[in-house]
């Protein structure tokens, strides 16, 4: 799918960033404590899913003060399939923070600032004018928004021991930010290793899962491009979550569940900060191997199963019932009744 500036929405003015900031800080919240009670992914893969999502909420209130008084620019949603930040606008975080300096020593000076502040305040009884509270802002994002936490276009996660009784001896995670849906994926991969210790070989692995597994591709391709590059790893199962859309109130796509959710909200049946999450796994385990090349250079590859595919909606009591009133044939095709999670209520 090829995005346009049509796909993105403007947040222009303040109203719109805190609605929309709450909204998305919310769900992702509502999301990560449904997903460990009802146990749809490990003890282990939670930890690691909720890292990712951290990430992106610090990204999101990143960008927040960043825009928040800024009459030049404005942050872009995507409306198709999403509901998240154009991705582009983490690679301007990423950017921005890498001349945290250069923007810092252009900035007004924060003890300059509060007087004028105060000074407007208190002796001119008037209010902060709009240039200054961007300037208050900017001080406030280059000083406390921190590169390294940003979530960049990959991610890696290290590697570690598997829980007992996995299908492999060791667990690596990573995510990337889906370009052409603007959505992010956290992926898992549970492999046994030809050798004593995988983390000699990490940046090896790590680079060749950055190199072939960046991006939305067929789960069985996936696992064999991986297989393929890394001949001491021997994957038993790949695992990938698709985290979203968020269907709300700023999309814009073909989505029948995103649909009903913008028909309730013009027919005034529900509220405008309704939403219901998307939430997808497919995973594709090994079961068998078999060997191929020369006597002298065989490499040991992984014979795959059919990919497994188990797709999810969490959303509030309310929409839960609207969205089996008007998309009953996707509710029934879930891998569990949807699953209840909060209202967000808006003052």
């Amino acid at each position: 799918m090829i995005v346009t500036p049509l796909d993105s929405a403007i947040l222009d003015s303040k109203e719109q960033y805190v609605f929309y900031h709450k909204m998305i800080d919310f769900t992702l919240k509502e999301l990560i404590v449904a997903v460990q009670q009802k146990k749809i992914l490990t003890e282990q893969e939670v930890l690691l899913f909720k890292q990712y999502c951290d990430l992106l909420l610090y990204s999101i209130e990143a960008m927040r003060v960043k825009y928040m008084y800024d009459d030049e620019e404005n942050m872009k949603v995507d409306l198709t399939d999403s509901g998240f930040p154009n991705y582009l606008e983490f690679r301007y975080l990423f950017n921005d923070l890498g001349l945290r300096e250069d923007y810092l020593g252009k900035l007004t000076n924060i003890d300059v600032l509060k007087e004028e502040f105060l000074d407007t305040l208190l002796r001119k009884k008037e209010p902060i004018a709009q240039r200054k509270l961007f300037q208050a802002s900017s001080i406030v994002y280059y000083t406390s928004a921190k590169k390294e936490y940003i979530f960049n276009r990959f991610v890696q996660g290290k590697i570690i021991e598997a829980p007992q009784g996995s299908l492999g001896q060791y667990l690596v995670s990573w995510s990337f930010y889906e370009v052409s849906h603007n959505r992010p994926f956290i992926c898992y991969m549970y492999f046994d290793y030809d050798g004593s210790n995988p983390l000699k070989d990490r940046d090896e692995i790590y680079y060749a899962l950055k190199t072939v597994a960046d991006r939305e591709l067929a789960m069985d391709m996936m696992a064999y491009a991986i297989d393929k590059r890394l001949p001491k790893v021997l994957p038993k199962l790949v695992k990938r979550v698709d985290l979203g859309p968020i269907h709300n109130v700023f999309a814009k796509d073909e989505n029948e569940i995103t649909h009903a959710i913008l028909d309730g909200i013009a027919k005034k049946t529900i509220p405008l900060e309704s939403y219901a999450i998307s939430f997808k796994i497919d995973e594709v385990s090994s079961k068998s191997e078999f060997k191929e090349g020369s006597f002298f250079s065989k490499q040991t590859f992984q014979n795959w199963d059919a990919v497994f595919r188990q797709r999810y909606v969490f959303a509030p009591h309310r929409i839960i019932q609207l969205l089996y009133n008007k998309t009953p044939e996707i509710m029934n095709k879930l891998a569990k009744a949807p699953i209840q999670i909060a209202d967000l209520k808006m003052k």
